[in-house]
């Protein structure tokens, strides 16, 4: 039974949604001690280490509520890729959702230890807004494919998408360590998002004639096959644009600009995309271009402090 949970959580999304992390971690870290507010490294930081947990949890969660939204609904009856368990049988509804309640009680559980690391009892305000931030995050993790309003069904999937792996994961991560804001911090998140939404659309590509039969009204269903290869390349050349004004505008050493070997196989994706008709090819690359968002991340966040 738990080799079953452990294919419901797909595991191989992870590191996709620590990317927004490591990013807004490795800047924020390092912002705080160059400001001698912190005096410890990113990976001795627990606040570091209770954020990928949290996100962890999240993204879980959210797995959890897509195999059980989608499995109740029919929408995977049919589907392309790997096997999801409540529409094969393997875990029935019930026992989702008490997988759900467990993943959403314990992640609130690390999140709430990760505002206390982090503001302590001096700053009870911004523990207030991280905590509804948190509620929010699992509610939206819930809501993707649960219920009558699920907004994964109505083409809203990609604004969510954006905006917490990319806004929220980034920015938040970066105010954690340092308790302020600035402009560009929100360059690198908009390149995470978009590079995130990209893996989502990349996927609604590939259900896409599922879906439609399904009433699964995703952004792709609603564009057409073409537009949505379109809206594919604007995002990730849009990633890279964000991405390459932050050097620019930040300009500290010629180390800033490794990221930009994360854009080898996304440009090699691209031109995949381009040439492939058959949709269901898309399948091998969602793999490709989360694990090349990964690498971005990395290479971006050790961009920073070498």
């Amino acid at each position: 039974m738990l080799k079953n949970y452990l294919k419901a959580a797909r595991l191989r999304t992870l590191p996709l949604s620590v990317s927004g992390i490591i990013v807004g971690s490795f800047l924020g870290n390092n912002e705080a001690l160059t400001s001698n507010s912190l005096k410890i490294s990113i990976f001795e930081s627990p606040i570091f280490w209770l954020a990928i947990l949290t996100t962890i949890g999240f993204q879980v969660l959210s797995n959890f509520a897509n195999d059980y939204g989608d499995g109740i609904k029919g929408t995977d009856k049919n589907r392309t890729g790997e096997q999801r368990l409540v529409a094969s049988g393997m875990i029935s509804p019930k026992q989702m959702k008490m997988a759900m309640i467990i993943t959403a009680i314990s992640t609130l559980i690390v999140a709430l230890l990760l505002i206390y690391v982090s503001f302590g009892k001096e700053n009870f305000l911004y523990s207030i807004l991280f905590f509804v931030l948190g509620i929010s995050s699992i509610i939206a993790a819930i809501k993707y494919t649960v219920g009558n309003t699920a907004y994964g069904y109505s083409g809203f999937g990609d604004v969510f998408v954006f905006l917490f792996f990319g806004l929220l994961s980034v920015v938040g991560s970066y105010f954690l360590y340092t308790k302020q804001l600035n402009f560009t911090i929100f360059l690198p998140a908009f390149s995470i998002g978009l590079l995130s939404t990209a893996v989502l659309n990349l996927n609604n590509m590939r259900d896409r004639i599922n879906d439609k039969k399904a009433n699964k009204n995703t952004l792709v269903v609603k564009m057409g096959a073409l537009k949505a290869k379109k809206y594919h390349y604007f995002l990730i050349s849009s990633s890279f644009v964000f991405s390459l004004l932050f050097v620019w505008l930040d300009n500290k050493t010629p180390f800033q600009f490794l990221f930009l070997i994360a854009y080898i196989p996304l440009i090699k994706h691209l031109i995949f995309v381009a040439k492939t008709t058959d949709e269901k090819l898309f399948d091998s690359e969602l793999k490709k271009v989360a694990l090349s968002t990964f690498l971005f991340a990395i290479l971006f966040g050790f961009g920073q402090i070498l």
